[in-house]
């Protein structure tokens, strides 16, 4: 395997699951998010607020194509990554990618207190979420090797299941 890619929505649990899946291949974790926060000594909330939207996506799309490039590691990345069709290119083409699907409700749950979340800066954080994922789901789920449920599942077994399934894909 070259790489094992996450995506999905905010709250699916691309970094918990990211980290556990790193810990049991013996590879190392990388987060798109947390590269771009530590290359630029700023979080991605004051990057948007200084960049906009466009700016943040610009550095988003230079570090997955480097992260991409990489090999052997598992890759999380943000829940936008896939909004760009370069980005999408680059994920498939870097490795396994594994859509981490979460319903609405659980992606509210997990990510109300994260203030580290600027499009949820908002008056309705669901529906934010619901218009999101209905943008995103196909892309998403364009580029998928693997969709998998992360709803009310342990991360542990969520990671046992993606390990599981990985071993029964065909080569491509």
């Amino acid at each position: 395997m070259r790489n094992l890619i996450l995506v999905g929505p905010m709250g699916a649990g691309k970094s918990t699951i990211g980290r556990l899946l790193a810990k049991e291949l013996r590879l190392p974790f990388k987060d798109s998010d947390k590269e771009i926060e530590l290359r630029t000594g700023a979080n991605i909330p004051w990057i948007f607020d200084k960049e906009g939207e466009p700016g943040f996506r610009d550095r988003e799309q230079a570090m997955i194509a480097e992260l991409c490039g990489n090999d052997g590691v598992v890759l999380a990345t943000g829940g936008g990554a896939v909004m760009r069709e370069a980005n999408r290119r680059a994920l498939f083409a870097g490795g396994r990618v594994v859509y981490l699907h979460a319903s609405v409700e659980q992606q509210v749950g997990r990510t109300s207190r994260d203030r580290n979340r600027p499009l949820l800066r908002t008056a309705d954080p669901a529906k934010t979420l619901r218009d999101l994922l209905e943008i995103r789901d196909p892309l998403y789920r364009e580029i998928a090797d693997l969709v998998v449920e992360t709803d009310e599942r342990p991360p542990r077994l969520v990671v046992l299941d993606i390990l599981e399934r990985l071993q029964q894909l065909p080569p491509r």
